[in-house]
């Protein structure tokens, strides 16, 4: 008896995937949790395991096709010969309806249905939307699923920009033709995903950043001091994002429009702190979620910090690690920045900028000295977060950084 393999749950706020890549083929043998297929969603590559031990009877989905969770992928037939057949895939016709006319730089045409592009075939999922939009697919170009084809969360990305209203669809174009020493990739599910929400939160709030510096001479003494017994003691090295991760959880609480969102005419306030926190990943920056921030200490911060990182760049986070946060910290300053404004991370209302420590001369008691500096931006949305909220949230994380004597007494 066949043993079906099915799309899994994929996560909160994720539909939908892309086949990205068949691990077996039909008529290979497998056993039980070996990896068949890749699954790319707009956050994650998502591994699909084998059901079961035996032979991978079929395939039903083609690498880059557009899949829901509970869709059938293939199926494992237990122990015994494969049939060595994939499924076909039945077209979905396109719809008899007259899509709208669009302006083309060649001379338009009347179109029924979505048009397709010759190696740009819309998959079926997309072709249904493309009719129900009444959008040519010609207009999208090449997509993102295998061979060029417009998968379904190409048409989405297409009708979410403001460029879908008809004067802008009529400077869609075909891609130019390459010049010398010049090579086309297509962009990662994951990397578009991330351009697109940049592009939302600078389209959607009305985005500020403040700046300030703290002096980083305390935090270094006090980690230089107990770097090793606290080594020792936890299994984990002390680092400055443990520091700041605190020192926000204390500012949160004492402004918390920060921490909030607005969802429609609403504004959703946070009792919790669920911290995003930055980290790169060999796809790109993704920014996985410390969950209940505010209960957490030190030790438990950097060891769930250092996880993160080690997946990421292993690929191994999970959907649920990536969803969810109230508020963002990314440090820049280990690449080398100096100084940046940090885009918002939609639908939260501020994200918290670190940059590198410098040696800089500064007026201390009168007298210059030479001191440990890093500048601190804070992007807030000024829809939600006014300005003096956002000034004191960074003036209160800078005091805790310079003195976190007052992290350690909650005052």
């Amino acid at each position: 008896m066949a043993t079906e393999i099915l799309v899994p749950t994929l996560g909160e706020s994720v539909s939908t995937a892309t086949v990205a890549r068949w691990l077996k083929k039909v008529g290979e043998a497998v056993k039980a949790d070996e990896p068949l297929v890749e699954l790319e969603t707009d956050k994650v590559t998502v591994e699909v395991n084998a059901p079961s031990a035996g032979v991978v009877e079929a395939i039903s989905a083609d690498e880059g096709a557009e899949v829901t969770p509970g869709t059938l992928l293939g199926s494992i037939a237990a122990g015994g010969v494969a049939t060595a057949r994939p499924v076909p895939h039945t077209p979905v016709p396109a719809p008899a309806a007259a899509a709208p006319v669009q302006p083309q730089l060649e001379t338009p045409r009347a179109v029924s249905g979505p048009v397709a592009v010759p190696g740009h075939a819309p998959l079926p999922a997309a072709a249904k939307l493309l009719a129900e939009a009444g959008v040519a697919a010609a207009q999208l170009g090449a997509g993102s699923a295998k061979d060029g084809r417009i998968s379904k969360g190409d048409v989405l990305d297409f009708l979410a920009r403001p460029a879908a209203a008809p004067a802008a669809a009529a400077a869609a174009k075909a891609p130019r033709a390459l010049g010398e020493g010049e090579e086309r990739v297509k962009m990662t599910r994951l990397r578009r995903t991330i351009a697109n929400r940049l592009k939302e939160a600078q389209n959607t709030a009305a985005m500020l950043t403040t700046f300030n510096e703290v002096d980083m001479g305390a935090a270094m003494a006090l980690r230089a001091e107990y770097r090793d017994a606290f080594e020792k003691r936890h299994g984990v090295k002390l680092g400055f994002m443990s520091f700041f991760v605190k020192a926000c959880v204390a500012a949160l609480k004492e402004y918390p429009a920060v921490n909030a969102e607005i969802d429609g005419e609403d504004v959703v306030y946070k009792h919790h702190v669920h911290m995003g926190i930055a980290v790169g990943g060999p796809n790109g920056l993704v920014v996985p979620v410390l969950r209940n921030a505010e209960t957490l200490g030190f030790a438990d911060i950097e060891k769930a910090i250092g996880g993160f990182g080690k997946r990421a760049r292993d690929g191994q986070l999970k959907l649920e690690e990536l969803s969810g946060g109230s508020f963002t910290v990314t440090n820049g300053g280990i690449y080398g920045s100096l100084m940046s404004t940090p885009i918002l991370n939609p639908p939260q209302s501020g994200i918290l900028g670190m940059h590198k420590i410098q040696d800089r001369p500064m007026a201390v008691g009168g007298k210059v000295e030479i001191r440990p500096m890093m500048y601190l931006a804070l992007s807030y949305d000024h829809r939600i977060v006014d300005g003096k909220e956002a000034v004191s949230f960074l003036v209160r994380v800078k005091e805790s950084i310079e003195d976190p004597r007052r992290l350690m007494l909650d005052i």
